[in-house]
């Protein structure tokens, strides 16, 4: 195991809390449901998640840094400058409609680096997680995880693609590219959020790519794709996560063997 192993301990507890609070709340009658004010749902699931996670860090690691979706930064106190990155409910509307594909996503990052990923999706009973030099499992718990890995696959005409949300897609700029990789790919379907990410991970799938998203949404899957033996970039081309502060990233997510096809069909917006 690597230098990564109490943290990582620590990572499947904070998962283990977060589970037991948010499957209380999925689809319950009495769940509150209010609209942010960029308009995406928050419900009292994800801040109840997120207060949960932030106090056991408290307790265990008062002094590293906490970023939440929920209740934004909290710096860190420690001479080393490590953060925390919660994602208290990845799938949010997902989760308010019943549906149950939605995760409690916990990073750890030192300086601008994920170093340790896990994702925890209770109603798949399901639950992923990667520490830097140490491979990527897969597994209902902790204690029954088995290692994952990427796909083969060499060439579009045989790989499965995954995208987010067309219109994000059209708002950046990239339909026609996206639409175009969807014609020439053997098979493509928009799974959404994280789990995309993880069956990519997993080798189920061998592309997954999103225009943009906050640091929250991808710094934990980072580890768990490339330590699988993936690979992850922005659309430029530079190491995931890459931009400022919580927002303005986006994710070109592969095997590896299919990344620099992918990244040149996608290219650059097209003038508007």
């Amino acid at each position: 195991m690597t230098g990564y192993a109490d943290d990582l301990a620590l990572a499947h507890r904070l998962a283990d809390a977060a589970d037991a609070v948010a499957t209380a709340r999925f689809r319950a009658l009495d769940l509150r449901v209010e609209s942010k004010p960029d308009l995406t749902p928050v419900s009292d699931a994800d801040t109840a998640v997120e207060r949960e996670i932030r106090a056991l860090l408290a307790a265990h690691r008062p002094g590293d840094g906490l970023l939440g979706e929920e209740y934004g930064e909290q710096p860190a106190t420690g001479p080393d400058g490590r953060r925390w990155v919660v994602d208290p409910i990845d799938g949010t509307k997902n989760f308010v409609r019943g549906v149950p594909v939605w995760a409690t996503l916990i990073a750890l990052l030192e300086g601008d680096r994920p170093v340790l990923g896990l994702v925890s999706a209770p109603a798949l009973q399901r639950r992923w997680w990667a520490a830097r030099g140490a491979g990527a499992f897969a597994g209902p718990d902790a204690a029954s995880g088995a290692p994952i890995r990427v796909s083969g696959v060499t060439t579009l005409a045989d790989a499965s693609f995954c995208y987010s949300s067309l219109t994000g897609w059209e708002e950046a700029g990239r339909l026609d590219a996206v639409l175009q990789i969807m014609r020439d790919a053997w098979r493509s379907r928009a799974y959404g959020d994280f789990y995309g990410y993880m069956l990519l991970a997993e080798g189920a799938l061998d592309v997954m790519v999103e225009p943009e998203l906050s640091l929250w949404d991808i710094a934990a899957l980072v580890p768990i794709v490339t330590e699988a033996g993936g690979t992850v970039t922005d659309l430029a081309g530079r190491p995931a996560p890459a931009g400022e502060g919580s927002g303005e990233h986006s994710a070109v997510a592969s095997n590896g063997a299919l990344h620099d096809d992918i990244l040149a069909r996608l290219g650059r917006p097209a003038e508007r």
